[in-house]
């Protein structure tokens, strides 16, 4: 979705916010000098902000980790432990990091409790431990605020002529396409609408914005007056391999080129 998303930037703006930050792919491609970015994932926000002010020992933690399926799973579990509660910052965001590079296809998945429950992914040699991404990552992330916080939070921030990517949990194309489970709390109808009512008055402050989501017949009519672009993406997770491939998504934006 990059080159779909970079196309329809604006030509210039102010500061840049990515509020669903998630992996965060467009804007390490960015690499913004001024930006804010923000996650209701604790867990993720607490990995950037290591990466950002404590690299050092973060990668010295990650070189205690290995690629075995047994201590995955205790890795895995210490979340539903009361010792869990004792570990510092920099612990938890290694353990965020072994768990992604090691677990199935790098999801991150939550049950209804919050605790991650996707299972090793058995492969041979995963990157663990990736010094020059990580120094690449703490560079860009330097000149960047970090918050937990829920997406409806950038409003008191945003300005005129600044620009704000949306990448919410996309909505489902049918009952049987529903993953929200990237938090335990979900991203229901009632977070789309929130999500709507958000950009018609960050659109009244002068504030540019774009936003990804699925082609549902639901987000189609909730940012009618809006331009809308249909693009092809490519997805390579799904349970059902035949919705595996290309598939039509919704680039929405509050300005022209």
């Amino acid at each position: 979705m990059l080159p779909e998303l970079k196309q329809r930037f604006p030509k210039k703006y102010q500061r840049y916010f990515e509020p669903f930050i998630g992996g965060g792919a467009l804007f390490f491609n960015l690499m913004p000098s001024s930006s804010y970015i923000s996650d209701i994932n604790s867990d993720l926000i607490n990995c950037y902000q290591v990466v950002r002010d404590q690299l050092g020992p973060l990668i010295e933690e990650l070189r205690t980790y290995r690629n075995e399926e047994e201590l995955f799973y205790e890795v895995r579990s210490i979340d539903r432990q009361t010792e869990f509660e004792t570990w510092s910052n920099v612990k938890r965001a290694a353990r965020l990091i072994f768990l992604n590079r090691t677990c199935f296809n790098g999801l991150y998945r939550v049950n209804s409790k919050g605790y991650f429950n996707v299972p090793f992914g058995k492969y041979k040699n995963p990157p663990i431990l990736s010094p020059d991404n990580l120094y690449a990552c703490a560079k860009v992330l330097a000149g960047t605020e970090i918050e937990c916080a829920s997406f409806l939070s950038i409003e008191s921030k945003v300005k005129s002529a600044d620009f704000v990517y949306f990448d919410p949990p996309y909505a489902p194309l049918s009952p049987t396409s529903n993953f929200t489970a990237y938090a335990k709390t979900g991203f229901a109808e009632e977070q789309q609408r929130e999500l709507r009512d958000l950009c018609r008055r960050l659109n009244q402050k002068g504030v540019y914005w774009i936003l990804s989501n699925s082609s549902a017949e639901l987000i189609e009519d909730l940012y009618q007056e809006f331009d809308i672009s249909v693009v092809q993406a490519r997805r390579n997770i799904n349970s059902v391999g035949l919705g595996r491939g290309e598939v039509e998504e919704f680039i929405i934006r509050n300005y022209k080129d």
